[in-house]
């Protein structure tokens, strides 16, 4: 499990330096300031959860973790891949569609706190782990 972890999280990682980098040059020629700061704060939360699923994949490494322990991370890892795909993808496909004044951005406005929503449950996942942790001395 925390080996497909790691992975994910460091693609995801590049993927946002990409897409930075993409904002910050290609794209901010095509939108307002104000769309460009959309996108940035996707590429920001992105990145910041990609860090996280990296982090987790080493908390995995360096515990001894019983089955249920490994679950509740397997659904802290899974809801930070939702959160991103809902969270930052919204974000970006609503700056995309702005360029455009796609009719459809009043369609996926919705999902953005859905995907905040879901960074929420996978750190509450991730707490519950470590708060039941059973200590070894």
């Amino acid at each position: 499990m925390h080996r497909r972890i790691l992975i994910l999280g460091l693609i995801l990682a590049a993927l946002s330096v990409i897409l930075g980098a993409f904002g910050a040059h290609a794209l901010k020629s095509m939108v307002r300031e104000d769309k460009l700061q959309i996108f940035e704060t996707g590429v920001r939360y992105q990145f910041m959860h990609a860090i996280a699923l990296i982090t987790l994949a080493i908390y995995c490494l360096q515990q001894h973790l019983s089955i249920n322990e490994q679950k509740w991370l397997g659904w802290a890892a899974h809801f930070f891949i939702a959160g991103m795909f809902f969270f930052s993808g919204s974000l970006y496909l609503l700056t995309l569609l702005s360029a455009s004044n796609n009719p459809l951005i009043r369609f996926i406005g919705p999902i953005t706190p859905l995907g905040g929503l879901c960074f929420i449950l996978g750190w509450c996942f991730w707490l519950r782990v470590v708060y039941l942790k059973k200590v070894d001395k």
